[in-house]
């Protein structure tokens, strides 16, 4: 419990609900947000493909399934980071689903009413991404966006998923549950996990207290519908 009631502040720029509602111009660049942590995920302008943060390293994860290096001038509508300390630490057991893998994390974690960062480094037997693809103004909305995202699978293949998992309070200002990406050790490839099976591995946690939250100051957000009665399919479908 000690390693709960140290405080830990996780940063995030705008909104999960404004993404859904189709702002996907950010004012936040890539350099500007590596300065808020150093682990992380989130997206790019227009949808341009998905993010992962490792060790300080933005990597910009596109639809093709492929991995390259961010650039620092690069703009992002919706990212969440943190600097990652694992607090708590486990060696999986082996061959597990991600359904079994989400049950043996719980059993590690004191409480669900905190946020927590997330990363897993091991071998997986399987794992199956989509990325979302760039999209031109005006923007769709998210949920139509996203049918035309790409998926990709990785067989056999030795990486790092990355993510949070948080609370459903916070439905809307980020995706409640488990939101995480993949991208594998050689940093060539990778995307926003869907599913997995895990070879073997080590569970890393990073236990979030203090959410920052950064809000655009665009007149694109002071107009977005940021509480849809449907925001749980919403969040369902796209994520």
């Amino acid at each position: 419990w000690n390693t709960v009631t140290r405080r830990h502040p996780i940063f995030q720029n705008s909104l999960m609900s404004a993404l859904l509602d189709g702002i996907y111009d950010g004012e936040m660049t890539i350099g500007e947000l590596l300065g808020h942590g150093n682990f992380g995920l989130g997206t790019f302008d227009g949808l341009d493909g998905e993010m992962v943060i490792l060790d300080g390293v933005c990597w910009k994860l596109t639809a093709d399934g492929r991995a390259r290096r961010a650039a620092l001038d690069a703009g992002t509508p919706f990212a969440v980071v943190t600097n990652f300390v694992p607090h708590i630490t486990a060696e999986a057991p082996d061959n597990l689903t991600r359904a079994e893998l989400s049950a043996f994390i719980d059993s590690l974690i004191h409480s669900h009413n905190y946020m927590y960062a997330l990363r897993i480094t091991g071998e997986f037997t399987d794992v199956t991404t989509r990325t979302v693809v760039k999209q031109e103004k005006p923007y769709p909305k998210m949920v139509e966006a996203t049918q035309a995202d790409a998926v990709v699978h990785f067989d056999h293949v030795a990486g790092t998923i990355a993510g949070f998992r948080t609370p459903v309070y916070e439905q809307g200002i980020s995706v409640p549950g488990c939101h995480v990406h993949f991208i594998d050790s050689a940093h060539s490839g990778g995307g926003h996990v869907l599913d997995f099976s895990l070879l073997r591995g080590t569970v890393e946690l990073c236990v979030g207290t203090d959410l920052q939250l950064r809000l655009p100051l665009t007149e694109e957000f002071s107009r977005a519908e940021l509480a849809p009665e449907d925001l749980h399919e919403q969040i369902a479908t796209t994520e």
